[in-house]
């Protein structure tokens, strides 16, 4: 910057005694030259002046091109592009007491794996393919019974999902309730409600802690002309509190599995709670109509899961259960029971566990149910993103 001054200096100064000289022809005395350099100096300042206002303009018009620029960490969380390996195993050895008759026996807890690819289709768009099986540890370690498999695709507007899925009735109702090491459990649900169905169109949709999910069935000729199911449901999820409602209505069959006799329809709601002092509770409750054609065998059944669990210490957490279970029959024909258990659980590390539980079924009008198992659950996840 001094040395530009310096040369428009001398460049002006020099001009004006050329000027003076050839044009003018009259003699520069000293206190002109030193008035005129006193205008160009001012004149200098004045354009030095201009000429930082044009640098920091073009500094701040730089600076917001680069705030406009997404970072490498805003570019890593919008990718949607990934891949899930996953797999469960879940054995448990119980001494149990069924029929009048006790045994000890191996049993599985669910085992099952599976995978969960995403890809982006175009902004705000991808597509999600999940397939999962199951393992059966209490025959043979058997793999290859399907539990999910499904392609969905995802938008800012839902997600459509067609292929064998986890319907609402589960996600929004059992799935809060569903917190122990066992297979039958939820125990009240478990006897006639939806895990998994095949053959199903979801729809799902997200928006401020609501959730909004339909879900029909279409199993073609094996079914009616319109659906042989469907599932509606709304959840409200904030922080450590859940509550949703659900309706569903599924054709019924008879024993052969030949003929239709008419529809069930449940009414359902759950309502869970996770407080910050390690406490969590959760309930779900079934109302379920069983309607018939020849209307003689209507009859109204229900279905009650509590659910409760305490973190003990930082690796032992205390688990208890209460079900309650009718079909709506009053006489020999009813499995109605009811129930609870209780589990301890050792977790040494996030994907190890090891439980000890006792549960206790007493039935209406059949023989009661009860068993002392320990058992060991070891989860694998591996996820990349691409």
């Amino acid at each position: 910057m001094i040395r530009i001054r310096g040369f428009t200096c001398f460049f002006l100064l020099l001009s004006f005694v050329i000027s003076r000289t050839c044009y003018a022809q009259e003699a520069v005395t000293l206190e002109e030259l030193k008035l005129h350099l006193e205008i160009l100096q001012k004149k200098i300042a004045q354009l030095e002046k201009q000429q930082m206002a044009s640098i920091d303009s073009v500094a701040k018009a730089k600076k917001d091109s680069q705030k406009s620029k997404p970072k490498p960490t805003d570019k890593l969380a919008k990718n949607t592009n990934s891949l899930k390996v996953y797999g469960t195993i879940r054995p448990t050895f119980g001494y149990i007491d069924e029929n009048d008759t006790t045994q000890a026996d191996i049993r599985d807890a669910l085992s099952h794996a599976g995978f969960k690819a995403t890809s982006e289709v175009d902004e705000g768009w991808s597509a999600t393919l999940h397939g999962e099986w199951g393992i059966d540890l209490s025959n043979n370690g058997d793999f290859g019974k399907a539990r999910q498999v499904y392609v969905a695709l995802n938008s800012p507007v839902g997600t459509i999902g067609i292929g064998k899925q986890r319907p609402a009735q589960y996600l929004f109702i059992a799935e809060y309730v569903d917190i122990f090491d066992h297979g039958n459990s939820p125990f009240a649900y478990d006897p006639e409600s939806i895990f998994f169905v095949d053959n199903l169109v979801t729809y799902n949709y997200k928006n401020n802690g609501y959730t909004w999910m339909a879900a029909a069935q279409f199993n073609g000729e094996a079914g009616d002309n319109y659906s042989d199911l469907v599932n509606l449901g709304l959840s409200y999820d904030n922080k450590g509190l859940h509550v949703a409602a659900t309706y569903l209505t599924q054709g019924a069959n008879d024993s052969n599995n030949s003929a239709t006799i008419g529809d069930d329809e449940t009414y359902a709601a759950a309502i869970a709670y996770d407080f910050d002092s390690g406490l969590y509770v959760a309930l779900g409750y079934q109302d379920k109509e069983y309607q018939r054609i020849n209307g003689e065998m209507d009859r109204d059944g229900h279905t009650l899961d509590a659910s409760a669990a305490y973190w003990l210490a930082k690796e032992y957490r205390l688990k208890l259960g209460y079900f309650d279970f009718s079909d709506g029959f009053t006489n020999d024909q009813s499995r109605d029971f009811s129930g609870f258990n209780t589990t301890l659980e050792w977790i040494p590390k996030p994907w190890l566990r090891f439980h000890l539980e006792y549960l206790q079924r007493d039935f209406d009008y059949l023989d009661d149910f009860s068993s002392v198992s320990i058992g060991f659950r070891y989860d694998f996840s591996k996820q990349w993103q691409y």
